[in-house]
């Protein structure tokens, strides 16, 4: 088989029904699942440590990330805003300058905790200095902003075969080990480490986790491209809701195993802990998953950030950004966001992405879901086949 023909039929999976279903979800699974998630440790702190009633909060997650996903998607496609200043001007008009505060403070801050997580993980699993770790991080990111969203689609789309096959093996090795522990502690509605918490705060602790992780959205706004009916969108927001929840209910059961030790349930990476008796083999499976999840955490946000610089440059009649300034853009990103690392994964998480988790509320989620269904309930925006509609002549 030729190249091209290799090339042509590459191209035709990913604008597919793979591209219009499963990428969006791919891409927002892959930034979302970096640093503290990758860990165990945002588990710990916006659910897991609840006991036996985290799983409210589970569900509360999987709900909010579908139904943003699917308002996301829905109004990107209809008003082509596959950047998220044009999305926010949609939902918020002038007052998108708010969103662009509080966005580039939560991507410093998540890529920040990727950075925290990284020395630890990969000195721990793979034997690296911290450093050396940092560094190598650093260099794949900054190639890949430097060769565009091609690439990205394509890595993202590896790494999220490899979570899955790792996480899914991490989890049956823990949870089939302690599953008596786990039926004990689930059985016995025990929630010991906050005994006076009830059903309403773990709900709330629920949407906290996803409007701080509204920031991860626009990530994928570029393969909203791909999408022209409301049923592509629908179905596409569905499966991105379970494609980013999944991992953090197998990460959920696993530490019901161990609750409510505090070697687990305080440590920095709770995975690591969990995983300490099952072997060198494990640790370094471990190293590689969450090492590729960092990466692509950083490689989104940053992404997604260079997006918004192109189109202020567009907008005032300028050239975008060139592959080299991206890719620098990439790498000075990440290092301020190492020396904001030195506060520690935990106190970084606890405390930030709370704070982080209120403001995108106020600016992203409640525009979306009160400004974005009335747009989508009253039919606003292009549609299939309407004169404007870049999509029309490629699905008729």
């Amino acid at each position: 088989m030729s190249a091209r023909v290799m090339a042509e039929r590459q191209r035709g999976f990913f604008e597919g029904p793979y591209g219009r279903y499963l990428l969006p979800g791919v891409v927002l699974q892959s930034v979302l699942i970096g640093g503290g998630y990758a860990t165990g440790r945002e588990i710990v702190e916006f659910g897991a440590k609840y006991g036996a009633l985290g799983w409210v909060a589970g569900l509360t997650i999987f709900a909010g990330f579908a139904i943003m996903a699917f308002l996301t998607f829905e109004v990107a496609r209809r008003f082509r805003a596959f950047d998220y200043r044009s999305l926010l001007k949609q939902l918020i008009g002038p007052l998108y300058l708010l969103y662009d505060v509080v966005y580039i403070l939560l991507a410093v801050l998540i890529i920040a905790i990727m950075a925290a997580a990284t020395g630890e993980i990969l000195s721990s699993t793979l034997g690296l200095n911290y450093w050396a770790g940092v560094v190598l991080i650093i260099a794949v990111v900054g190639v890949l902003n430097f060769y565009g969203e091609g690439l990205i689609e394509r890595f993202k789309t590896i790494g999220t075969a490899l979570l899955y096959l790792g996480y899914i093996t991490f989890g049956l090795l823990v949870i089939t080990r302690h599953w008596d522990e786990i039926g004990a502690t689930l059985s016995s509605g025990d929630h010991s480490l906050h005994p006076e918490v009830g059903l309403g705060t773990v709900l709330w602790t629920g949407v906290l986790y996803v409007g701080y992780n509204l920031a991860v959205y626009p990530a994928a706004l570029f393969t909203v491209r791909r999408q022209t009916r409301l049923r592509e969108t629908f179905w596409a927001g569905l499966l991105s809701g379970v494609l980013m929840t999944l991992p953090w209910f197998l990460t959920y059961f696993a530490l019901m195993g161990f609750y409510p030790r505090e070697d687990v349930f305080g440590a920095p990476v709770p995975w690591l802990e969990m995983l300490s008796g099952y072997g060198g083999w494990v640790l370094v499976v471990f190293g590689v998953v969450v090492g590729w999840t960092l990466i692509e955490t950083a490689t989104g946000m940053i992404y997604a950030l260079v997006a918004r610089v192109d189109q202020n440059l567009v907008d005032a009649g300028r050239q975008p950004m060139s592959r080299r300034a991206s890719g620098i853009i990439a790498v000075v990103a990440l290092l301020l966001a190492l020396a904001l690392a030195q506060i520690g994964i935990i106190d970084l998480i606890a405390k930030g992405y709370t704070a982080m988790g209120y403001a995108m509320i106020a600016v992203f989620a409640l525009p979306l879901l009160v400004r974005g269904t009335y747009l989508i309930v009253t039919g606003k925006g292009l549609r299939l086949g309407e004169p404007g509609d870049p999509t029309a002549q490629e699905r008729t």
